[in-house]
């Protein structure tokens, strides 16, 4: 095939893809299986007869795919509301996966009668959730859940990946020979996890920091910067034995925090790259599957997915979750039922296959049958389980922010004004204030992050009555 009958696939399985995705909603069916559904199409098992096997390409894709993945959902995660859920959210992405681990891994042990260390392995690779599929079935059924279990779940699928990442690598070390012993996991796992954390923040508030100060000539430079920014934490955190799928996680987290020129366009660019990547990685991975060796795993297929979604899920939630008694025995069987996997899985599967691990292919494609199992079950019925549950939150209809009051502070700038001669994303305004005009020598203009403001300025900012007073201060020192 021609370079430029490649891009020509290429391009018509992309547009065919996100036009595929308009019917989820009005289908029932997970965007993630439609995208898995095209790539199977056009493979060679099917009638597109695409041939394609390449694990390694699909094993390097679905990393940078990740990566940008992880960074935009941490980019979108407001960390007031993750504060309060920290705690379990961490839990849950470490403890409640190493649990899910070995239940998955004697199960396959015992059941399926798996060497031991081959279980672990299939138990660790589909012990990641996926927070892209998760939220878009909830955006899709339109579900607002109550108290903190969307940040809760956000918090969980956002974190575990690298904890299931870190385990696959591992056990399929000591599965091709390498030294390392069981036993040196846990130290291994903190200092590879402490680094990527620590890696991660501190990239973070740099790439705040120049981005800010490095005033560029062309708007359309700055996404080219933080995609620098991104792949240089990843990287660099993997450098120095890191854990890189954390620290651009925890980078996004930062900058989401923090303010920053050009914050929201930023925002919605990382969001159209991460579903970029997201369909390239989800094709690729359709293509590298061949349907007609799924018969011939469809005992050990669904008797794994049953037990991983009524089983090792749930057990790895209540087991995780025990400690904290606040949260209701009703929302911690939801977060059991909503662990969808998604691509993570399948793209951690291809690692042992580029590796040699003897039952690779068998492996594979138990994965592969586990992820479409869960998100066709689980992410076809999250509204009625939410429902039963009683997990809803009630409709917001007739009160909320859309039918608050709009309140506007007007303030003169002088020369002892905190604000004077400072730009806008200096000020750290509160989410809730919006500065949305600056008259200047009898001029009105709307600012930009990157205005400076000076003495003589007349501001207008929207926000909430009680923050009057603390912006009063905050602007005009008085």
């Amino acid at each position: 095939m021609s370079f430029e009958t490649g891009m020509l696939v290429g391009s018509a399985l992309l547009l065919l893809s996100v036009l595929a995705s308009k019917a989820s909603s009005r289908l029932g069916i997970p965007v993630l299986v439609l995208f898995l559904g095209v790539g199977m199409l056009a493979g060679s098992d099917g009638p597109g007869g695409i041939a394609f096997n390449d694990p390694a390409l699909a094993r390097d894709l679905g990393t940078v795919a990740l990566i940008f993945i992880l960074f935009s959902g941490g980019l979108d995660t407001d960390w007031r509301t993750i504060r309060p859920v920290l705690a379990p959210g961490l839990t849950l992405a470490t403890v409640g996966v190493a649990v899910s681990t070995l239940a998955v891994g004697g199960f396959a042990w015992k059941v399926l009668g798996w060497p031991p260390l081959v279980g672990l392995l299939l138990g660790a690779i589909v012990s990641s959730t996926d927070a892209s599929a998760l939220f878009a079935v909830l955006r899709g059924r339109g579900l607002r859940l109550q108290h903190r279990l969307a940040p809760l779940l956000e918090m969980e699928s956002g974190s575990n990946d690298p904890m299931a990442v870190f385990l696959t690598i591992a056990i399929t070390g000591i599965l091709t020979g390498s030294k390392a012993s069981p036993a040196s996991l846990i130290p291994a796992f903190l200092i590879e996890m402490g680094v990527g954390a620590l890696f991660g923040i501190l990239g973070g508030r740099a790439a705040v920091w120049i981005i800010n100060r490095v005033q560029l000539d062309y708007d359309g430079l700055y996404p080219v910067l933080t995609i620098g920014f991104v792949l240089l934490v990843y990287f660099g955190a993997h450098a120095v034995h890191g854990n890189g799928f954390l620290a651009v996680y925890a980078a996004g987290v930062v900058l989401g925090s923090l303010g920053f020129l050009h914050k929201e366009s930023l925002k919605q660019f990382h969001d159209g790259l991460a579903w970029l990547v997201q369909v390239v990685m989800f094709l690729t991975l359709g293509l590298l599957v061949f349907p007609s060796r799924l018969p011939y795993i469809f005992g050990a297929g669904l008797a794994t997915a049953a037990f991983v979604v009524f089983v090792a899920r749930p057990l790895a939630v209540l087991l995780a979750l025990l400690p904290f008694r606040k949260i209701a025995f009703r929302e911690k069987l939801f977060v059991g039922w909503v662990g969808l996997r998604g691509a993570v899985p399948i793209v951690l599967a291809t690692i042992p296959l580029t590796a040699g691990v003897p039952q690779a292919d068998r492996l594979f494609d138990v994965v592969f049958f586990v992820v479409l199992t869960s998100v066709l079950i689980q992410g076809t019925t999250i509204g009625r389980v939410a429902a039963w549950l009683q997990v809803i939150a009630p409709s917001r209809r007739g009160s909320g922010p859309r039918t608050a009051p709009a309140n506007v502070l007007e303030l003169d700038l002088t020369e002892s004004s905190p604000a004077s001669g400072r730009r806008v994303v200096d000020l750290n305004l509160p989410n809730s204030a919006l500065l949305v005009l600056v008259t200047r020598d009898g001029r009105a203009f709307v600012p930009q992050g990157s205005t400076t403001l000076r003495p003589g300025d007349h501001i207008q900012l929207a926000t909430r009555k009680f923050d009057i007073e603390d912006l009063r201060i905050l602007i005009a020192g008085k």
